[in-house]
């Protein structure tokens, strides 16, 4: 009984805890920030993330007296039951859309292959800069989202070296990725290359925190194009979820265990 009324307790201070940073971030709203070439946008939900980190009882010892290991956990577990209802409300902004949407279809389409960039960017560093091992095949061969993370678990398992870098873009995304994408698309736009249309895609990686932060950022950057912004930022997460495991599966994850065995001959034949 004392295990669950502290569980209990635990996750009441926890959803009292959130509650206050909600109201918190909302009081504050949106800012903006201009920087010459472009306006840097803060939203709520970059203040709720901020607040969060700095309410964690890993970071401030006095929130541990409230927040229990195990409500963290709890924190953890309930971001994807969270995110349900704003993945719902953004595919009821799919169907009103839909011409402009087949419109830019093949563009929709072909974004996945951009998912790739992560290892012509991201490989060269790990290997050749920060001396990982096989621990980069797991971190570069995608950002590293929930259909990632499953495809490295079966693989290789998640208490492997590809797990472990896995896992480890797994936290960061989740923790700077949000700050990333909020701040990218207004300053981007700001430049006036691409169109508004090809940023909305690009919100669609496959996560809903950053789908979140990056569609609010580009709304508050060009408000009158917020319907076919938030559709096509929704299309492309889906076909992320829906492509991106496949891409992930036959075409990047086999790439970057090709370039791993090039650059690292050795455990190759250590490993054979």
């Amino acid at each position: 009984m004392t295990g669950k009324t502290g569980a209990a307790s635990g996750a009441l201070y926890l959803h009292i805890f959130v509650l206050a940073i909600v109201i918190a971030s909302e009081l504050i709203g949106i800012q903006r920030l201009p920087i010459g070439i472009g306006t840097v946008i803060f939203l709520p939900i970059l203040y709720a993330f901020a607040l969060g980190i700095a309410f964690n009882p890993a970071i401030f010892k006095a929130t541990g007296k409230f927040l229990s290991r195990d409500a963290v956990k709890l924190s953890g577990a309930m971001i994807t039951v969270a995110i349900m209802p704003f993945i719902a409300k953004f595919g009821t902004t799919v169907g009103p859309q839909i011409s402009q949407i087949i419109e830019a279809g093949p563009a929709l389409v072909l974004q996945e292959l951009g998912n790739l960039g992560t290892i012509i960017v991201a490989f060269p560093v790990a290997v050749f800069l920060l001396k990982m091992g096989r621990e980069a095949v797991g971190a570069t061969y995608s950002i590293d989202r929930e259909p990632n993370i499953a495809l490295i678990a079966d693989k290789y398992g998640l208490n492997s070296p590809e797990g472990a870098g896995a896992m480890g873009v797994y936290a960061t995304g989740t923790l700077i990725g949000t700050f990333v994408f909020a701040i990218m698309p207004p300053i981007v736009h700001g430049l006036g290359i691409f169109d508004v249309r090809a940023l909305a895609m690009s919100c669609g990686v496959g996560s809903g925190s950053m789908l979140a932060a990056c569609t609010g950022g580009l709304v508050a950057a060009v408000p009158d194009q917020k319907d076919i912004i938030l559709a096509l930022a929704a299309a492309s997460n889906i076909l992320t979820y829906a492509t991106g495991l496949y891409v992930g599966m036959f075409v990047a994850l086999p790439l970057t265990e090709w370039l791993y065995n090039k650059a690292r001959p050795s455990e190759r034949r250590t490993a054979a």
